[in-house]
């Protein structure tokens, strides 16, 4: 099959705190260079596009040597930190900025939504904007008749459609920028983390339509999203960017695991910034352990998972109790358990709790470990380690969180090291 986006060796350099080469002649040379089909002559070795360090050029590498094919009805996940390029490489596509070297090659029209109210003008009505907008993503003023009807259902602005754009909320406006795209029709369309505003009505509707657009119309999609939930239902590819630079391309469970993974491995799960104390028990480190018996902290609802707590024990101490809390990312509370009060000799022992399944919904979750000893504080780790979980790609049987806890509690073992 031929590919419906094909880039070759793409790169984008930047300056930082200029415009341009600094001088009318420097421009010319670098115009006529162009023209020719030659090498920019003032191209130079830039650094990394690394955001956390200060760097000893003014030359920075927003992307480097991306090569990478798409076909005709994928969706195609974009994941990284902030900075990692992700938007760079949509405003290229998108024909917004123009790379510094390497090519693409299409083969469809392009709808992009970048940024929330793209080239909406705030003194026009919504339906005045839903015509400029459409104008600008290449739609005539015929297809955008046609379809006025369904862009102002879909984004749920019925009443509001003849009020200036500038009394829109960023809410309502996201929702018209969007509607009008998704209703464009392109062979490939382009967007960047544009859900994360709408409301959770609208983020459905918007999900729906990616589905619909890409399962039923055999469109392509490339979606940039940092929810990794969103990633894994909707992507049927994922690459990874990293400092600007391609790191991997995986299915997209494996790319959440991955860079999940990553992220969290960076602090190597919970590890004590000091040593253990002398005088009680305390927490020395922690990490999960998925089904597979490998460290990890992305986890599929429904899957067997483990919390490995390794425990500094420097007297004798009666009556141990480890426990877990497990919050959302909203810090909300939606499990406590522990151990029964055991008598541990002094050592360093591994205690982990574990079951069978785990059925907490998609979202990211922060892990609390507690030592207590007859109602005694001992250590107190507030958000000691992060995971994620995603849905599962087998069917499985929903059950409420409250159900899932009540049916499936979680056990332990403690064994000493």
């Amino acid at each position: 099959m031929k590919p419906i986006i094909k880039i070759e060796n793409l790169s984008k350099q930047y300056r930082l705190g200029t415009i341009g080469t600094g001088t009318v002649k420097k421009d010319l040379q670098r115009w006529w260079a162009q023209v020719r089909g030659k090498e920019d002559p003032f191209l130079k070795i830039g650094d990394t596009n690394d955001r956390s360090t200060k760097g000893n050029s003014e030359f920075v590498w927003a992307l480097r040597n991306i090569n990478l094919e798409v076909f005709p009805g994928e969706v195609l996940g974009i994941i990284g930190k902030n900075g990692a390029g992700k938007s760079t490489l949509l405003k290229i596509l998108s024909k917004v900025t123009g790379p510094t070297t390497g090519k693409i090659h299409f083969n469809g029209r392009i709808g992009s939504l970048l940024e929330v109210g793209t080239g909406f003008h705030p003194e026009l009505t919504g339906r005045d904007n839903i015509f400029l907008n459409g104008a600008i993503l290449g739609m005539t003023k015929a297809e955008i008749r046609c379809k006025m009807d369904e862009i102002v259902d879909f984004s749920g602005c019925e009443r509001y459609i003849d009020t200036p754009v500038k009394r829109y909320s960023s809410g309502m406006t996201v929702r018209l920028g969007f509607a009008v795209a998704a209703h464009l029709e392109p062979e490939i369309l382009v967007v960047d983390e544009v859900l994360a505003v709408g409301d959770a009505e609208f983020q459905k509707k918007a999900i729906g339509k990616i589905q619909d657009v890409s399962q039923n119309h055999g469109r392509t999609v490339l979606f940039v999203s940092h929810n990794m939930a969103s990633i894994v239902r909707l992507c049927t590819n994922t690459i990874i960017l990293n400092n600007g630079m391609l790191e991997k391309m995986l299915p997209p469970e494996a790319a959440v695991s991955y860079y999940t993974n990553q992220m969290n491995s960076e602090t190597g799960g919970y590890v004590a910034s000091q040593a253990a104390n002398q005088v009680q028990v305390s927490v020395l480190s922690a990490r999960l352990i998925n089904d597979e018996g490998m460290e990890s902290y992305s986890i599929g609802m429904g899957k067997n998972w483990k919390i490995e707590i390794q425990i500094q024990v420097p007297v004798d101490t009666d009556s141990v109790i480890v426990g877990i809390g497990v919050e959302t990312a909203l810090h909300t509370s939606i499990r406590r358990c522990w151990t029964d009060p055991i008598f541990y000799k002094e050592g360093v022992y591994t205690v982990t709790l574990y079951e069978d399944h785990i059925w907490y919904l998609p979202g990211v979750y922060h892990i609390t470990i507690g030592i207590s000893s007859k109602k005694i504080v001992l250590d107190y780790i507030e958000g000691a380690l992060s995971f994620e979980i995603t849905e599962y790609s087998d069917k499985v049987e929903l059950i409420t969180t409250h159900n899932a806890i009540i049916a499936n509690p979680m056990k332990f073992t403690s064994v000493k090291c």
